[in-house]
């Protein structure tokens, strides 16, 4: 459906965006990863700036639901301007999600432009929006901003594209909507003339990445500010056609014969200016890639290196690092020494699944599974769940993503997998109680089919709920909760709310066992109240007398407990 208009670029307007913007990377999420050759072809690009988008319209969205909760939304033409939140909180929560949320080389890169976006945006005080000349500002500050946040800016890439963005703006008229377009225009022409500025991308025969997702942002912005997608496309010609094209040259294309650093490291730092500037030059000198994004005391920092450890050590010096994550490229053994060691031979079947918890983690590779941890808010990247399929070194592997989220991620890395000869069954659990059912059926020793049918089957047939606390005011499918209110979803939709865990929990449990069942699954997390689990034991004995109780220990999994009916 086309939107509305925008005669200014308003709080409504930055919502569009990010929901627009979300739908296109969706959309484009796999043509961009494909291209993904620089600076490492992990085939990921498009996956992270989609979760890094995911994450600044969610925090969007919470700023708009705070607003709705306590004024009520009103019509879009008729709005008053005290009904929602200004321009300055918008674009604020905006840049902050992303901010948080940022993934990747690219994803890092486009936090820092949506900032730098924001940072002009937000100085126009009260005001509740801007005009074309506004936006013009905003775009040439992102250019600005992102490229002094790379430590080693190279052309040809998303710096490029967005540079000729904000050149292609100072060009236009005061209203939005030509500047929008001269944007994107601008964008596009760039990203059409990157393989010639990039060696590796005239190689592999492709447009830059990055610059392919950020020419879809910018499409998107064209959407908001016109009301229709522009009417050249989003992108035209990702792929670069040569007349004696190889194929092969792809699949060698990320560097000039050299394998690169092992790891890429990013992580969340709370600290300081000149602490932030001091781990500038220490990273700088350990890696490449180094993007270091954000302010106010809050950073995002990206980086590749041979020695993990070394990097994560410069953010412990310099502030408070969290959210770590450490990825494997996958360049080869980089801690072999001396003679070469055979390859190890592959195994014939494997299971890799995606847990929420430290504890949950312990469980499945007990029972034979390849594990990746997926801390709350953090959901992995395509990238990181390919990764976890080498790592399985499998001819066979069945993926289990336990999250219905992830559904779309899992599937990017099945083809990518699938690509590389493993043999790769997605079953769409959506929970880890689900895949600990699909688990316990598991024999590597029957056909591959009949293995992936069996565990379909066992997921499919068990139900499964969560009981967790709310972080804000909120509407649900049960009515309206209020930060702190305990809440219980079953399958996925709130059906239960109120003041105590133990209670709600009972609720979840009646109403999941009205239905029967054979076992039920309870997975407390770290949080969960002392005696929740024996309660609802006896509560399983005293009024199902078939049903059998088991219970884990989760660690850190976000929910105050997982449940799980056979």
């Amino acid at each position: 459906m086309a939107q509305v208009p925008q005669r200014f670029f308003d709080a409504l307007a930055v919502r569009t965006w990010c929901g627009l913007s979300l739908r296109a990377l969706g959309r484009a999420r796999e043509e961009i990863d494909a291209i993904n050759v620089y600076p490492v072809a992990d085939g990921d690009t498009g996956t992270n700036l989609y979760l890094t988008v995911e994450s600044a319209a969610a925090a969007v969205e919470a700023v708009f639901a705070a607003h709705e909760v306590d004024a009520g939304a009103g019509d879009a033409e008729d709005r008053d301007e005290e009904d929602g939140p200004s321009l300055a909180d918008a674009v604020g929560a905006m840049a902050h999600g992303a901010l948080i949320g940022a993934r990747g080389n690219s994803g890092t890169i486009l936090a820092q432009l949506l900032r730098g976006m924001a940072q002009v945006l937000s100085a126009r005080g009260d005001s509740p929006h801007t005009g074309g000349s506004g936006l013009r500002s905003a775009l040439r500050h992102a250019a600005e901003s992102a490229r002094n946040a790379v430590a080693r800016p190279v052309e040809g890439t998303v710096l490029t594209v967005a540079s000729a963005a904000a050149d292609a703006a100072d060009g236009a008229g005061d209203d939005c909507a030509e500047v929008a377009r001269a944007a994107y225009e601008g964008a596009r022409a760039a990203l059409a003339a990157t393989p010639g500025q990039l060696p590796v991308l005239e190689r592999a025969g492709v447009v830059d990445a990055g610059g392919h997702g950020l020419v879809t942002v910018l499409a998107a912005l064209v959407e908001t500010c016109t009301g229709r997608p522009p009417e050249t496309g989003a992108v035209l010609h990702a792929r670069v056609e040569h007349d004696d094209a190889d194929p092969a040259v792809e699949c060698a294309a990320a560097g000039d014969g050299e394998d690169g650093p092992a790891f890429e490291v990013i992580y969340l730092l709370e600290a300081d200016d000149a602490a932030v500037a001091r781990l500038r030059q220490r990273l700088d000198a350990l890696g490449d890639s180094l993007v270091v994004v954000g302010g106010d005391g809050l950073w995002n920092v990206h980086v590749h290196v041979d020695d993990a450890g070394a990097a994560v050590e410069a953010g412990v010096e310099a502030g408070r690092p969290y959210r770590i994550r450490i990825t494997h490229f996958g360049h080869g053994d980089v801690h072999t020494t001396g003679a070469e060691r055979p390859p190890r031979e592959r195994a014939q079947r494997a299971v890799v699944a995606v847990v929420p918890g430290e504890g949950l983690a312990e469980l499945y590779a007990g029972a034979g599974a390849t594990t990746l941890l997926a801390r709350p808010g953090e959901p992995p990247a395509s990238g990181e769940l390919v990764q976890a399929v080498r790592r399985a070194h499998a001819r066979e592997v069945v993926l289990l993503p336990n999250d219905a989220e992830l559904r779309h991620t899992a599937a990017a890395a099945a083809e990518q997998a699938r690509a590389e000869g493993v043999r790769v069954a997605l079953i769409p659990t959506r929970s880890a109680v689900q895949g600990i059912a699909a688990l316990a059926v598991h024999e590597a020793g029957r056909r591959f089919d009949e293995d992936v049918v069996a565990m379909t089957s066992a997921a499919g047939a068990t139900r499964h709920a969560e009981v967790t606390v709310a972080e804000r005011q909120s509407w649900t499918t049960a009515g309206i909760c209020q930060a702190g209110d305990v809440l219980g979803l079953i399958d996925g939709d709130v059906a239960v709310i109120g003041p105590d865990v133990s209670r709600v929990a009972a609720t979840v449990l009646d109403r999941m066992l009205s239905a029967g069942g054979e076992l039920v699954t309870l997975v407390l997390g770290d949080e969960a109240p002392q005696g929740v689990a024996d309660q609802l034991e006896a509560r399983v004995r005293e009024a199902y007398l078939a049903v059998d109780t088991v219970v884990y220990r989760g660690g850190r999994q976000g929910a105050l407990l997982l449940v799980g009916v056979e």
